[in-house]
This record gives C-alpha cells, sequence and structure tokens, in this order.
C-alpha cells in the first residue's frame, strides 16, 4: 500500500538530485528547444511536486492553457515549474493555491500564500538564499538559470491575491 508513496518520493528524490547536478555545472546549456504544450508540462510537473498534497490546488487562468504551446527545452521548464510550485507549497502551506497563466509574450506562476516582501525580491534567485529552516536555497535560482538559458527574463511582484508571483517575459508563443 506503501508503494506508490514510496515511487513518488523516489522520483522526487531524482529530479532533486538531476537540479543539484545541473546547478553544479557552470554555464549549462539547455538541450534543443522545439514546441511545448504548457498545459502537459504543468500538468507532469504538478503530479510530481502536488504528490500527497491533497489540500494544495492549480489553477489555470482563464480556465485553461490548452492552446498554449511555447519555444523550449521540455525537462528544462518542467524543472522550472515544478520548483515554482514547490516553492509555493513549502511557503504557503499545503493549503496554498496556485494559478498559473500565459499573456502577451509571458506566462506566470502566482500563489495565495504570504508573499515575498519586496526588500527581499532580488534576493531570492541567488544561490543558497532560503527563509525556510530546512531549505537549500537552490529551487529558485534554478529556476533564474533555467530562464536566463532560455534568453529570458524573470521577475517577482505580488500576485493577486496577495502571495508572491513570478512573471517569465520574453517567451516564444506558437
Amino acid at each position: 500500500e506503501h508503494l506508490d508513496a514510496t515511487e513518488g518520493a523516489l522520483e522526487r528524490m531524482n529530479r532533486i538530485i538531476d537540479d543539484l547536478l545541473w546547478l553544479a555545472q557552470e554555464g549549462q546549456d539547455i538541450g534543443s528547444v522545439e514546441p511545448v504544450d504548457i498545459q502537459e508540462t504543468v500538468t507532469a510537473a504538478w503530479c510530481l511536486v502536488a504528490d500527497n498534497k491533497e489540500q494544495a490546488e492549480l489553477r489555470c487562468a482563464d480556465g485553461e492553457l490548452d492552446a498554449d504551446t511555447i519555444i523550449a527545452d521540455s525537462d528544462r521548464l518542467r524543472q522550472l515549474l515544478e520548483n515554482l510550485f514547490r516553492n509555493a507549497i513549502k511557503h504557503g502551506g499545503e493549503e496554498v493555491t496556485i494559478t498559473i497563466g500565459t499573456e502577451n509574450e509571458r506566462f506566470y506562476v502566482e500563489d495565495d500564500g504570504p508573499g515575498i516582501s519586496p526588500d527581499e525580491r532580488d534576493d531570492v534567485f541567488d544561490a543558497g538564499y532560503t527563509t525556510a529552516n530546512d531549505g537549500t536555497g537552490l529551487g529558485l535560482s534554478i529556476v533564474q538559470r533555467i530562464v536566463a538559458a532560455h534568453d529570458w527574463e524573470v521577475c517577482v511582484t505580488e500576485g493577486s491575491a496577495g502571495g508572491a508571483r513570478f512573471v517569465i517575459t520574453g517567451v516564444e508563443f506558437v
């Protein structure tokens, strides 16, 4: 009865190890870029991160992302989303609501958690920066590196429900 939970935990551990190895390789490039269905990638990332977090909720702005395809390295895009989702759950709690949406050559991930104070917003992308006792401070640093490798930009602002909102710009939609 515990095999599914164990399998999920092992999969998360493997992703974390992969993240650390990727982060450790300075100047690591992304793989090939191709059209990537955002909805499929969001679903895959959410299933991995939200495992056993029944109270956490993922919403799509405007109800769906079905028509949105972007040019990206699909593995790195999934890694980026996993890290943003994991960060929202860690800091917003297991009852957090996360919203993802697209608009004008950008997409965003926001939550209804406590948010990030304006004077900390630049620091959250620094490797090792964390406000959690058990955090590594690598998740958002990895997000920033993936964004930079795609020639995109990321910023953090206040979300519509007062939490954190990560906006990724410069994205090419097809």
